[in-house]
C-alpha cells in the first residue's frame, strides 16, 4: 500500500505545478501552461466601491457559467434567412472578462490631433457583427463626431481581439449586433 501512495503522491504534486493560480483585482482562475483553464471569475466594481462577480467563464470547455443581470430589452438578431429583426435573448453579446476586461481596449485610444486643434468632443458609437463562433465583422461607425475619431474608434474596436461570446436564444448562438461607445473628451488646461 506505501508502494502506491508515493507515486501517487508525487504525481498530484506534479500535477498541482503545473496549474498555477492567478488573481488579480479583474479576475481569478488556474493557468496550465500559461493558457486559462476550467471557471474564471470575472469582477468589476459597484458604485459604492464593493467588488461583485459579472462573469463565470468555462476557459476548458469554452462556456458562459454565470453572468450578472442584463437590462431586458431587445437586441438586433439575425434571422435564418439573414434578415434583422429586434428580439429578446436570453443573453446579448458579452466580452470575456466584461466590461472591466474590454476597457483594457478602450485605453488604447489616442486621440487625433486633428480633433484636439478643432477642440472637437463627444462620443462616437461603433457597431459590428459577432457571429455564432464569437468573431467580429462589419465594424461600421453608427454616431460619429468626425476629425479622425471616427477612423480612431474604429481602428481601436476592430483590435479588440475575438474573444466575444455570442448572444444566445435558448440554446442556440445567434448571429447579434454589438455597439460599443468611445467617448473623446479633452482634459481642460
Amino acid at each position: 500500500m506505501k508502494q502506491l501512495i508515493l507515486p501517487l503522491l508525487v504525481f498530484s504534486s506534479v500535477a498541482a505545478s503545473a496549474q498555477k493560480m492567478r488573481k488579480s483585482e479583474l479576475e481569478s482562475g488556474l493557468l496550465e501552461k500559461g493558457q486559462k483553464v476550467g471557471v474564471w471569475e470575472y469582477y468589476a466594481y459597484t458604485r459604492d466601491g464593493s467588488q461583485v462577480v459579472t462573469q463565470k467563464y468555462d476557459h476548458t470547455a469554452k462556456k458562459l457559467v454565470f453572468n450578472r443581470p442584463f437590462d431586458d430589452v431587445p437586441y438586433s438578431v439575425q434571422n435564418a434567412a439573414g434578415e434583422w429583426t429586434r428580439q429578446r435573448v436570453t443573453h446579448p453579446v458579452f466580452f470575456i472578462g466584461g466590461d472591466a476586461a474590454l476597457a483594457t481596449y478602450m485605453t488604447k485610444l489616442n486621440y487625433p490631433v486633428a480633433a484636439q486643434t478643432k477642440n472637437v468632443q463627444g462620443r462616437v458609437l461603433v457597431s459590428f457583427v459577432v457571429d455564432t463562433l464569437g468573431q467580429a465583422s462589419n465594424h461600421q461607425v453608427l454616431l460619429g463626431i468626425g476629425s479622425g475619431c471616427d477612423e480612431e474608434a474604429l481602428r481601436v474596436a476592430r483590435s479588440i481581439p475575438a474573444q466575444w461570446i455570442p448572444a444566445r436564444i435558448g440554446s442556440h448562438a445567434v448571429v447579434s449586433k454589438y455597439e460599443m461607445p468611445f467617448t473623446f473628451r479633452l482634459r481642460p488646461q
